[in-house]
C-alpha cells in the first residue's frame, strides 16, 4: 500500500543518517545555532564548528570537511556562514539544499541587520527554524525527492571534501584529542563510581540479610525455650 511504501521509504532515510546540528554566523561570530545529543559526535560539534568558523574565509563559497564518519557542509554568501554537520552516509545533495533553504530563510527574515548583529542575537527565534528544518530535511521522504528537481543543487557534485584536519592548525588538533580523552575518562571515573556504589550496595545488602537471618534465628531459639520453659525462661 502507498502508507506502507512511505514507512519503508522513511526507514530508508534514517538507515542513511542525518542532519545533526547547524548554525548561521558572521565570521567566527555565531548568530543562531540548533544542536542535537544523539551521539558523541553531535555533542562535539558547536565546539568543532566554532574552530572551523574561526579559520574559514567568508568568501562565497561552498566547501565540506570531513572528520571521521561524519560531514561539516559550509555554505558563505554576503559575509554569512550557514553550516551544518551530518552523518556521512547521509550524503551531499540533502544537506546543501537545507543549507540553501536555512540561507533564504535567515536572509529573509533578518536581511541587512544581521552585518550588526550581536552573538546569539537571533538565537531564540531562529534555532526553532533551524531545528524544524533540521527534522524535515532529515526524516521527510519529500524532502530528497524535491531536492533533486532543483538545478542549483547540481552544484554540490563540484564541492571539494577535505579533512577537516586542514582547517586546524596542531594545537587545535589536540585540544579536540584531549577533550575527547578527557570524556573518555570521565565515562571510565564514572563507571568506576558506579560499580563502586553496586559494591557497596550488595555489601549492605548482606549484612542486612545476615542480621534478620541471626534475628530470625534467635526468635526461633526463644520461641522453642518459651515453649519449654515459659515465657519467662524459667525452667525447673
Amino acid at each position: 500500500s502507498e502508507r506502507a511504501r512511505e514507512r519503508e521509504r522513511e526507514r530508508s532515510m534514517a538507515e542513511q543518517g542525518s542532519i545533526l546540528f547547524s548554525l548561521v554566523s558572521r565570521g567566527a561570530v555565531v548568530l543562531a545555532e540548533q544542536g542535537s545529543d544523539k551521539t558523541e559526535a553531535a555533542r562535539a560539534a558547536p565546539r568543532v564548528a566554532r574552530r572551523i568558523i574561526e579559520k574559514l574565509s567568508t568568501a562565497n563559497n561552498r566547501v565540506t570537511y570531513s572528520q571521521d564518519a561524519h560531514l561539516y557542509h559550509i555554505l558563505c554568501e554576503n559575509g554569512i556562514v550557514y553550516l551544518t554537520m551530518a552523518d556521512e552516509s547521509f550524503g551531499r545533495r540533502i544537506p546543501f539544499a537545507f543549507l540553501e533553504d536555512i540561507k533564504n530563510r535567515f536572509a529573509s527574515q533578518y536581511g541587512a541587520t544581521a552585518s550588526t548583529a550581536l552573538a546569539y542575537a537571533y538565537n531564540t527565534e531562529f534555532s526553532r527554524v533551524l531545528r524544524q528544518q533540521m527534522e524535515y530535511y532529515s526524516t521527510n521522504p519529500n524532502a530528497d525527492s524535491i531536492n533533486k528537481v532543483k538545478s542549483e543543487i547540481a552544484e554540490v557534485k563540484n564541492v571539494m571534501v577535505e579533512n577537516i584536519e586542514k582547517v586546524l592548525d596542531r594545537g587545535e588538533k589536540i585540544e579536540l584529542l584531549m577533550d575527547k580523552t578527557d570524556r573518555l575518562q570521565g565515562e571510565a571515573s564514572r563507571f568506576r563510581g558506579q560499580a563502586r556504589k553496586l559494591k557497596n550496595q550488595m555489601w549492605w545488602n548482606k549484612i542486612r540479610n545476615m542480621m534478620l537471618l541471626g534475628l530470625l534465628i534467635f526468635l526461633v531459639i526463644y520461641f522453642i525455650m518459651a515453649l519449654a520453659c515459659g515465657p519467662k525462661l524459667q525452667c525447673t
